[in-house]
């Protein structure tokens, strides 16, 4: 299994890139989420991969975040399931989003991702909520944290204090506080959910 490459992007086309690794080109489809995370051409990138082999094929798929990938093997679990729905899913919104909408089963948030119907929407629902845990942030991936960004942990902080994962959500990302921390930003996450100030 190739589970991490570091090399020279040499070209992104989305949905996908060459990463040049001491002369070796690997073609690697990824999410737009990643897409978005990507330097120049000519930079040198990092990317968690995922390898798919079939019988006709060895698919390579890269992300900028390990907890990307994690939600990406995560969704292949799911049955009905494949790479191409979850880049769609991983391209439609982020990991965050996607815990927040697991957190509230909000199906209708899913079928808005091109590809996603609605028994599909249910069936993640009911197959991976439970994966998540209290505050989204054990179950998805052997029960290791899911992310280090610090304002996914403090969204999952004021979840676990009671709040709704949008309420949460908007609290915390409308701060716009980057480089903060995470204890930092449920401070003052805090003093906005209960109508005080920034």
């Amino acid at each position: 299994m190739i589970g991490r490459l570091t090399g020279k992007l040499v070209d992104k086309k989305a949905p996908t890139l060459l990463l040049d690794v001491n002369g070796v080109g690997y073609e690697i489809e990824a999410p737009m989420t990643t897409f978005y995370d990507l330097p120049e051409t000519g930079s040198e990138v990092l990317l968690h991969t995922h390898l798919v082999v079939r019988e006709d094929a060895q698919l390579l798929y890269g992300f900028s975040r390990e907890t990307q990938r994690n939600l990406f093997r995560n969704l292949l679990k799911v049955s009905g399931v494949g790479p191409r729905v979850a880049l769609a899913i991983l391209s439609g919104m982020s990991t965050e989003e996607f815990f927040a909408c697991m957190a509230s089963e909000d199906v209708d948030r899913l079928v808005r991702v091109p590809g996603i119907g609605r028994k599909t929407a249910q069936r993640l629902v009911v197959e991976l909520r439970d994966r998540l845990g209290a505050a989204g942030t054990a179950g998805i991936g052997d029960g290791m944290p899911v992310s280090t960004d610090p304002a996914y942990e403090a969204i999952s902080a004021l979840v676990s204090l009671g709040y709704r994962p949008a309420e949460a959500r908007r609290a915390v990302l409308g701060l716009g506080a980057d480089g903060a921390s995470s204890e930092d930003l449920i401070r003052q996450a805090l003093k906005v959910v209960a109508g005080g100030s920034k």
